[in-house]
């Protein structure tokens, strides 16, 4: 091996570093990449993005919410069937979560506590957001989205972005995402379409569903038609009902071939099928029975 500037080969004395962006060439110093750059960044830039696309287009093996740490079953996407805990940022399925409260009522306990960390539920706004605090403090990503979307509420989007830029940093997939649409909307920052760009698909790669979706439709809005039906075939494998829905339409108009859209279709039930479980179905419909109580008033 030897440096693609002055040629000089790796020896104890001389250590070769690979160019960070395509890896093909490696350089024995600073000074010789930036005299090669001008000779490399037609080849660089060409393989860089070959690279991320082989990022981009590689199919997640599951959503970016993970599985419930209880049931350790795969979290539906519909967030109204699971619930995030403050004290401890886990999402616990509903099922899970039914369970819990079921086996408190029947302990006749005077106390909710977490299902996951046992933590006992806090009994004012002000215990909450204290919680909360504590989580933010110790720079746990889910506990900073979360402040992000309450700053967000109470329309503080210079605080929001704040809070998901770290979250973002940490490898949060919905910070990304909340990211991506503060770029595209303009709100607390200025309209940005490269970095709205970036965030969608740091989402995406991370199994984000509706960034992944997102993506599929400003691929296909620019004429890119082959890169957005991949980001629609890789949502709807991942269970994302809109993409699937998408697919249909594009195989009816002939750009998706028969192949692909039957083993999406296969992947999207499986995806949806290991969501399910006899206790969240259960849970599911003491919600629908409840529904009508809970909207007198």
């Amino acid at each position: 091996m030897c440096c693609a500037a002055c040629g000089a080969a790796e020896a104890d004395h001389i250590k070769l570093k690979k160019c960070t962006a395509c890896y093909l060439v490696r350089y024995c110093s600073v000074k010789c990449q930036k005299e090669h750059r001008p000779q490399h960044k037609k080849e660089c830039k060409k393989r860089a993005a070959e690279l991320r696309d082989e990022l981009l287009f590689k199919q997640p093996e599951s959503t970016h919410l993970g599985d419930c740490p209880i049931c350790c079953l795969p979290l539906p996407i519909d967030h109204t069937k699971s619930n995030m805990m403050p004290c401890c940022s886990k999402a616990i399925c509903n099922g899970c979560d039914r369970a819990n409260q079921m086996r408190e009522f029947e302990g006749r306990s005077l106390q909710e506590r977490c299902p996951f960390c046992r933590t006992a539920t806090p009994k004012s706004q002000e215990e909450a957001d204290r919680i909360q605090m504590k989580r933010v403090e110790v720079n746990d990503p889910e506990g900073m989205r979360l402040m992000g979307f309450q700053r967000q509420e109470k329309e503080d989007y210079a605080g929001a972005f704040e809070y998901w830029t770290k979250a973002a940093a940490l490898g949060n997939a919905d910070a990304h995402f909340n990211l991506s649409l503060m770029y595209h909307e303009g709100k607390g920052v200025e309209k940005d379409k490269k970095k709205m760009w970036h965030h969608l698909e740091e989402a995406a790669i991370a199994g984000h569903t509706f960034a992944r979706h997102n993506l599929g439709f400003l691929e296909n809005k620019d004429g890119r038609y082959e890169r957005a039906m991949k980001h629609w075939i890789i949502a709807a494998k991942l269970g994302f009902d809109a993409s699937l829905e998408t697919l249909k339409d594009a195989f009816g108009k002939g750009y998706v071939s028969k192949e692909d859209f039957a083993a999406a279709l296969r992947a999207h039930q499986a995806a949806v099928d290991a969501t399910k479980s006899p206790q969240r179905e259960a849970a599911e419909l003491a919600r629908e029975e409840l529904a009508p109580y809970q909207t007198w008033g």
